[in-house]
């Protein structure tokens, strides 16, 4: 087997480039029962707001069969929760963890990054792209998530990753975030999308809107990153539609320093490991 290629994302050595995504693998001891996670390069935890959310009401998740919807809703147990129930495993693991975040004020963004910096976290994603909550996506409001970098960036010099969705502007947004201090840009989360139940003819999700990801989102994923290393001199962090090895290696041989596995792993929980041997062979 050949060794592969540590990256650097900001500060932060990577072992490999798989990196498991937020959303799909929980806090990492969920994952863990079926293989050690510390093989993988990095894993982002469920997105971290500031107070607990319970999430949408159900059904929240829908397999298309070419793609996978979710409306999950960013539910999670909080700040509070998260530091008292994850923490401590997640800080247990060799792997690099990416602490998922999301503020709905620059004031509870700043309280975010500044207690879990506190607590000894090094790598936090910004997660400026949930299409399943209430209100305007973050992701299309450049001066907005300029103004969450530079006030995240006077409070923290640990690694920062700005998650984004698709934008037909994506070159302007990825220098406007570069130029705003942040020190990567993970492309792309969920697309936002509805589907219809054939007989009853209404949402099959209860939120009505979700996300769409999933092997279907892979050519967009890869125009997104494409775009973005063209202008940005900072890492991409490719994400959509990555469900095996040769997937990650597309990604890769476009610019991308490192990808994220997300739905992969819902179908099959071993999909990050099997996209490490694979890349190993």
């Amino acid at each position: 087997m050949k060794r592969i290629k540590r990256c650097k994302i900001g500060k932060t050595i990577l072992k490999n480039p798989v990196i498991a995504a937020s959303g799909t693998f929980g806090y990492a001891k969920e994952m863990a029962r079926f293989f050690d996670v510390n093989l993988l390069g990095g894993i982002v935890t469920k997105t971290v707001t500031l107070n607990p959310r319970k999430g949408n009401k159900p059904p929240r998740i829908y397999d298309l069969g070419f793609g996978v919807l979710n409306s999950i809703g960013l539910e999670n147990p909080g700040l509070k929760g998260f530091l008292k129930e994850h923490s401590k495993s997640l800080m247990r693991l060799s792997t690099k963890i990416f602490v998922s975040i999301y503020g709905e004020t620059l004031k509870e963004w700043a309280k975010l990054i500044t207690a879990l910096d506190k607590k000894g976290f090094t790598v936090f994603e910004l997660n400026f792209s949930c299409p399943n909550i209430k209100g305007k996506v973050l992701s299309s409001d450049i001066k907005k998530m300029a103004s969450v970098i530079k006030r995240i960036r006077s409070l923290t010099d640990k690694t920062l990753v700005a998650k984004l969705s698709f934008s037909p502007d994506i070159k302007k947004t990825a220098l406007s975030l570069e130029e705003a201090g942040v020190d990567a840009l993970t492309l792309i989360n969920t697309i936002p999308a509805m589907a219809l139940d054939r007989n009853t003819k209404k949402p099959v999700l209860g939120n009505v809107y979700g996300g769409l990801s999933g092997p279907c989102i892979k050519p967009v994923a890869l125009r997104a990153v494409y775009e973005a290393v063209s202008v940005v001199s900072i890492p991409v962090i490719g994400c959509g539609g990555i469900m095996d090895y040769r997937d990650v290696l597309e990604f890769l041989s476009i610019g991308a320093k490192a990808v994220e596995v997300g739905t992969a792993t819902l179908i099959d929980p071993l999909a990050a490991k099997k996209i490490v041997e694979g890349l190993a062979k």
